[in-house]
């Protein structure tokens, strides 16, 4: 698989913008000739959303024969770079084999193609979105899936060839596209795994066989307080729900004082002081398991080096020579030419704002895996195997030869 080619602007106007990346694609293709892209990522912030129909089609202009995939976000991300409340275009080509591959929404379907895995968009505001998400699953081999939500203050859309609103879309792999694809967490979990033991649809009334109410003031520390006197730690927090059946190793990662993969973080959207019980923002069946979290940016930095590490391990030799000099280890770190390719989505809530500093997250990821053309946005959810998940990362790449 050949090094994909990637380029991203700014600016008021969104022909201007698409005026800049132009050119940098077209001087990349000429280093890498013969070169002939056929599939390609565009997200744009929602400053050009009423413009989308109009930027694709200058695209499929310029690059004819390319299959178009993306969506709309508040931000967007290229290597190194996030662009947040302005306007902005971030843009990647490929050149894969056309077998490879198919582009796909609901007035096209995927008949006939033998799905390994995919990446999908998705507008929030579609009703039975998971169950949406799930079937996509169902329809791969591996029943892998990555991608999220589009976000905007404006008009939400994705892109599959043509703009959609509504449903969901986004592009299959067939098996011979090699892709490694990792979830990073934003939370940290502020008490002990509870399990639900009695609930009704997202409200949940017991933990343990103990108040849902009480176990949350415990957890925080105001075990014995009023909710009416903790609701400014109670606004702070969220949930962590698992599903011990899903589990590869029996053992969630809120045992270890850090979510895993394992983990979706839910907002907590009420309190049921009559019952003792609390609402949140998804179903909780008996049975399901839970631990109180909270938004937290050192734990959130940890864990993207920890997904970028795993990363860089799997797609890196197992060992160097021990006499390998200076300049072979310079050539092998950080594993940038296993990598043809890079797609990132993160939580709108994420991004540059929680980590501290303009760019931070993406700086993180730039670091750990070197200057790999990237694209990606900051989405409404974020959409991994078959789960919709918050305040989290998907970062997914497509490997090619060393």
């Amino acid at each position: 698989m050949k090094t994909f080619l990637q380029a991203h602007a700014t600016h008021p106007d969104w022909r201007y913008a698409l005026a800049m990346v132009q050119p940098q694609l077209q001087a990349q293709q000429r280093e890498r000739a013969p070169y002939e892209p056929t599939l390609g990522w565009v997200y744009l912030t929602d400053h050009y959303a009423a413009q989308a129909e109009a930027l694709l089609a200058e695209l499929k202009q310029h690059w004819p024969g390319v299959a178009w995939v993306g969506a709309v976000g508040i931000g967007v991300a290229a290597c190194g770079v996030e662009y947040f409340d302005e306007p902005a275009l971030s843009v990647m080509l490929a050149e894969l084999p056309r077998a490879q591959f198919r582009v796909f929404s609901g007035a096209t379907p995927l008949a006939g193609f033998a799905a390994h895995s995919a990446q999908v968009h998705a507008d929030p505001n579609t009703q039975d979105l998971a169950e949406l998400v799930a079937d996509m699953s169902d329809r791969t081999a591996t029943g892998y899936l990555f991608g999220g939500l589009a976000s905007a203050r404006s008009r939400t859309l994705h892109i599959a060839d043509t703009v959609l609103q509504g449903g969901l879309s986004g592009v299959a792999f067939a098996a011979g596209t090699a892709l490694v694809s990792r979830v990073t967490q934003g939370c940290q979990p502020v008490g002990r795994l509870r399990t639900v033991t009695s609930s009704t649809n997202n409200v949940i009334t017991t933990l343990d066989g103990e108040g849902a109410l009480d176990c949350l003031l415990a957890d925080l520390g105001l075990a014995g307080r009023e909710p009416r006197e903790a609701l400014p730690q109670i606004r702070q927090t969220l949930v962590g729900l698992s599903d011990p059946a899903e589990r590869a190793d029996g053992v969630s990662a809120a045992h270890r004082g850090a979510f895993g993969p394992d983990t979706r973080v839910r907002h907590l959207i009420g309190l049921d002081p009559a019952r003792r019980g609390i609402a949140i923002g998804d179903t909780a069946p008996e049975g399901l398991q839970l631990a109180f979290c909270q938004r937290n940016t050192e734990a959130a930095k940890r864990d993207l080096v920890r997904i970028c590490a795993e990363i860089r391990e799997e797609l890196e030799p197992e060992e160097m020579p021990l006499a390998a000099g200076v300049a072979d280890a310079a050539a092998a770190e950080p594993g940038a030419a296993a990598i043809a390719g890079a797609v990132y989505v993160s939580c709108s809530g994420r991004g540059g704002p929680h980590f501290g500093a303009p760019s931070a997250e993406l700086a993180i990821v730039r670091r750990a895996l070197g200057d790999v053309p990237l694209v990606g946005f900051f989405a409404a959810g974020e959409i991994a195997r078959h789960h919709v998940y918050g305040y989290t990362g998907v970062l997914t790449v497509f490997t090619g030869t060393r």
